[in-house]
């Protein structure tokens, strides 16, 4: 499986296969599945294609004429084919095409352009069929993805070529699911599901063969997750049991307000389990502003009463500032341990970070190396060599997906013993996820919001079909300022800085979800013209509708001491309006903030959005925001926005952000620029099959010896964790 395609193919094959699909071995080629399968009578509809589209279609050549042209030399060929369904032309300039004949059958692929109106393919490439091509005269014709250079009829036969040796390829397999599982399942062999994907006879081969192929890649990735579980369990840590009288008590007695009983009852869960000495791994999801710091905090202090350190990882500097001064603003003089007007009976909150003075790091250092430091906020600084704990016991990190595994496990890497780890995300994750991605995590949900918090209340400024409502937006920030309230304007991109304004703010990740709203979505009337961004928003605003309030930029370049100062300039409300990127999108806790406008909403997805409007209604106030877009209300895009503003139900939102995004974004593999190994399962359509997986996995995991008692499985385990592109397991 392993065997080099250009020891198959010719060289050349090989080496276009190699830079233009990625496909490097056997198993690589096996695993290239068709997209589709063209019937002739039965394919899909020529006058459903979409222009700009690279496809491959089966269709019958109906009329073909030749003329010379008048504005230039040589002849022009147009060729008129049919599906039954709808036709399209061919288009050949000075007769640049394979003799095609009126009745023939062909496979003809290219790019879908427009002329006239009608849908043309311009220079395609032909692939007739004869009576002597029995690959062709099958019921189902296989179409696989393709490139420029290589079409879908070259892939079939180099597929051919390993299928045709029902021997050999006999051998070339291990199937990685034992046979008690697949009797269980009623599952075929995979030599089996493989033919009957790439050459079926019915469709009912090919559904066999995809609940086949889908239960290899859940039963290899729960495998992956079930091993990692087993691992952390036989790794012992340190028992960090609460202690009465400690820093905990104090913490409790310290806050202004009553903990909402999903506060506490994940609190009670997490100081048993902090109690044991086998790690905690969990992951605690929750709403926006359920409170989830809070609960971290009560942790971090039990930890701390047990001897210990605790370590917040944050992945932006303004998020870790802003970690820092919430935690450092409930513990008071317990925070302030050793200092002045500090409570000796409390520890230190130090901050570090990579562009902090290098005597302010290096002074942080040493309190987190002679234990001091009891709580330690930082950035990816926390993860560099020279960073070293006296006794790291937990270790949270904020925001997961903005982080991988390597990473946590880097952190980990520097605790005596394995340190307890809570991850936590304030991006609802749907079950399906939850089991794929986060699958060595137990989970914990608050999705209780603090009382006395006003709510927010959302709505779409659909400005390409009513300008005015921009106006009013205006209005409304106005009038929220003249309240005595705050306002945040979101931009998609800074602005014209030395970035030559492509929008990626250095704080992070331009989405929330690691993604940027799906294909189909970006079709909306904002792409006509380059996103909006937060320098120019600002000078409009200062010069128009909001000239008599104090406006002010942040984003991700502006140097990281100014940035500090402009955040606190906001919590103090010497500021009125804070026209930003994403930036603000997590952590930041500004109560008097009550209106937020996002501009080019459409630029931003789901979760984004709904992660934005959080920073809003943190008091007692209620809050407003207003997602102001360019595309037109009926658009896919549209639908989306009205969604979003509909609900603020993050859960219900995190379903949604999983129908209307490529499913590789949600797994990771966007953000690695990798392809996923997932290509048939779906979290959203097949999740009694993620979760079957998920028992059988854990059971032949922790039964026996483990992985050990099923070499095949274990070889497709450690061929994942090897392969560059298992990168959407340590980028969730």
């Amino acid at each position: 499986m392993d065997t080099p395609l250009t020891r198959v193919l010719g060289p050349k094959t090989a080496k276009v296969m190699a830079e233009q699909l990625a496909l490097h071995t056997v198993r690589d080629l096996l695993r290239h599945y068709p997209r589709r399968y063209a019937r002739r009578g039965e394919m899909t509809r020529l006058d459903g294609l979409e222009v700009g589209d690279r496809v491959t279609v089966l269709a019958q050549v109906k009329s073909v004429s030749t003329r010379r042209m008048q504005q230039r030399r040589g002849t022009l060929t147009e060729v008129t084919v049919g599906d039954g369904a709808g036709s399209m032309r061919l288009v050949f300039f000075n007769n640049r095409h394979a003799h095609l004949d009126v009745g023939e059958w062909g496979l003809f692929a290219g790019t879908v352009g427009l002329w006239r109106g009608d849908k043309q393919f311009t220079h395609p490439d032909c692939h007739i069929i004869t009576g002597d091509d029995d690959d062709w005269a099958r019921a189902m014709v296989p179409l696989y993805p393709a490139s420029k250079d290589v079409s879908s009829w070259v892939v079939q036969k180099s597929v051919k070529l390993l299928m045709d040796d029902a021997h050999s390829l006999e051998q070339l397999l291990d199937d990685p699911i034992p046979a008690p599982v697949r009797e269980r399942h009623g599952l075929v062999d995979l030599a089996t599901a493989l033919r009957q994907k790439h050459r079926p006879e019915t469709q009912e081969q090919v559904d066999e063969a995809d609940e086949r192929l889908k239960w290899d890649e859940a039963l290899v990735l729960q495998a992956t997750l079930a091993a990692r579980r087993r691992a952390a369990a036989l790794e012992p840590g340190i028992a960090r049991p609460p202690r009465s009288g400690g820093l905990l008590d104090a913490v409790d007695a310290a806050l202004p307000f009553s903990l909402t009983d999903g506060q506490r009852e994940v609190g009670e869960e997490l100081a048993a389990e902090l109690a044991r000495e086998q790690p905690m791994n969990r992951l605690l999801q929750g709403e926006v502003g359920s409170g989830k710091t809070v609960v971290a905090l009560r942790a971090m202090a039990q930890v701390v009463d047990a001897g210990g350190q605790a370590a917040l990882l944050a992945p932006t500097e303004v998020l870790a500032a802003q970690h820092a001064r919430s935690l450092a603003a409930i513990l008071g003089p317990l925070g302030r341990a050793g200092e002045l007007d500090g409570d000796p009976t409390g520890t230190r909150v130090v901050l570090l970070t990579g562009s902090q003075k290098a005597a302010v790091r290096r002074e942080a250092r040493a309190a987190v190396a002679d234990g001091s430091a009891g709580i330690v906020v930082g950035t990816h600084a926390l993860l560099q060599e020279g960073v070293e704990f006296a006794d790291l016991g937990l270790v949270v990190v904020d925001e997961q997906h903005r982080f991988g595994v390597e990473q946590r496990d880097a952190l980990r890497a520097k605790g005596t013993k394995p340190p307890h780890v809570l991850v936590m995300t304030a991006t609802p994750i749907p079950r399906t996820v939850a089991m794929t991605v986060y699958g060595d995590l137990e989970t914990s949900t608050l999705r209780q919001l603090p009382a006395g918090r006003g709510g927010v209340s959302s709505s779409v400024v659909p400005v390409g079909e009513k300008p005015a409502w921009l106006d009013r937006a205006w209005a409304r920030v106005r009038e929220e300022v003249a309240a005595g309230r705050q306002a945040y304007v979101v931009c998609p991109r800074i602005g014209d800085l030395d970035d030559g304004g492509s929008g990626k703010d250095d704080d992070g990740p331009d989405g929330a979800d690691g993604a940027p709203p799906p294909e189909e979505e970006k079709a909306g009337a904002s792409d006509k013209r380059p996103p909006l961004a937060v320098l120019d928003v600002a000078e409009g605003l200062r010069a128009g509708p909001l000239s008599a309030l104090r406006v002010e930029v942040l984003h991700g370049r502006i140097p990281p001491e100014e940035k500090e100062a402009r955040m606190r300039a906001f919590a103090a409300a010497e500021i009125d309006v804070l026209v930003a990127t994403t930036v603000v999108e997590v952590g930041v806790d500004v109560p008097n903030a009550t209106v937020m406008v996002v501009m080019d909403a459409d630029r931003f997805g789901v979760s984004q959005l709904h992660q934005l409007r959080g920073r809003v209604a943190r008091g007692k106030h209620a809050g407003l925001c207003l997602l102001v877009t360019e595309a037109p209300s009926t658009s896919p895009t549209g639908q989306r926005l009205a969604a979003v503003a509909s609900t603020t139900d993050g859960f219900a939102l995190a379903r949604l952000d999983l129908e209307t995004r490529r499913e590789g974004d949600v797994l990771g593999a966007a953000q690695s620029g990798r392809r996923s190994n997932v290509k048939l399962l779906s979290l959203l359509h097949d999740e009694a099959l993620i979760a079957e997986a998920r028992v059988e996995a854990t059971a032949l995991v922790e039964q026996g010896r483990g992985l050990a008692d099923h070499p095949e499985l274990a070889a497709a385990v450690a061929a994942l964790a090897l392969d560059e592109r298992a990168t959407y397991l340590e980028k969730a």
